[in-house]
């Protein structure tokens, strides 16, 4: 990977990186979760194989990541800040497929994503206006016109596992309306990088709970 801290940097931040999620612990989107199974990973660094670990103790139990699933260089990591935005905003490269949070001293968080299909895009400045932990699912009445799947849970999907937002929900609004887009949970990581919801940003469970931990309601965000 390029732009990736050395690996007695990532192991001295490994309690940082991973801190966010106990935090949070004690859009609309396209494709459901896949549960996926506890699994061995020696192959990857103890750091990554930490920070990706099953969560027992949410509401909903999180499984632990399959890394072989997810692509390394979508993985949490520290990086020099590429935005030149302010600290403490977060910043959507849509075509790179990153999630940036905007640190102090020029570097950012960045978080790998996937994002929504051709057609089912947003992007501008706006805020996260509200913060919601295991959300209920409601879609939106044209994609309940277009996607009969969508049909039974018009009234609203409960949270859980298999909730298309996940373990978390950030809702963007712009001057005071929701946008309809969210930052939101998967836990299916080979989506991570791709294009391939209905226009919302997906992290995989982990990361989005670490996102949630560390940002407030009234947070700064662009998405390009």
């Amino acid at each position: 990977m390029t732009n990736v801290l050395s690996l007695p940097q990532q192991i001295s931040r490994r309690s940082f990186l991973i801190g966010g999620s106990s935090l949070s612990a004690l859009a609309l989107a396209g494709c459901a979760t896949v549960p996926q199974q506890t699994i061995a990973q020696p192959s990857f660094d103890r750091a990554y194989v930490e920070m990706y670990a099953a969560l027992p103790y949410e509401k909903f139990p999180v499984p632990a990541v399959d890394l072989t699933r997810l692509k390394p260089s979508h993985f949490r990591q520290y990086v020099a800040d590429p935005t030149g935005e302010r600290p403490g905003t977060i910043v959507v490269d849509t075509a790179a497929r990153y999630l940036y949070l905007v640190q102090e001293g020029g570097q950012a968080l960045r978080y790998g994503v996937g994002i929504g299909r051709d057609g089912f895009t947003w992007s501008g400045r706006a805020e996260i206006a509200r913060k919601a932990q295991w959300p209920t699912w409601t879609p939106p009445p044209e994609m309940v016109a277009r996607d009969p799947n969508a049909a039974p849970w018009a009234k609203g999907m409960p949270g859980g596992l298999d909730n298309p937002l996940g373990a978390r929900a950030m809702y963007i609004y712009q001057n005071g309306r929701d946008t309809i887009y969210r930052l939101h949970g998967t836990n299916d990581p080979g989506t991570i990088g791709e294009a391939v919801s209905s226009g919302c940003v997906r992290l995989i469970n982990q990361d989005i709970i670490d996102l949630y931990g560390r940002v407030p309601v009234g947070t700064p965000i662009l998405v390009k």
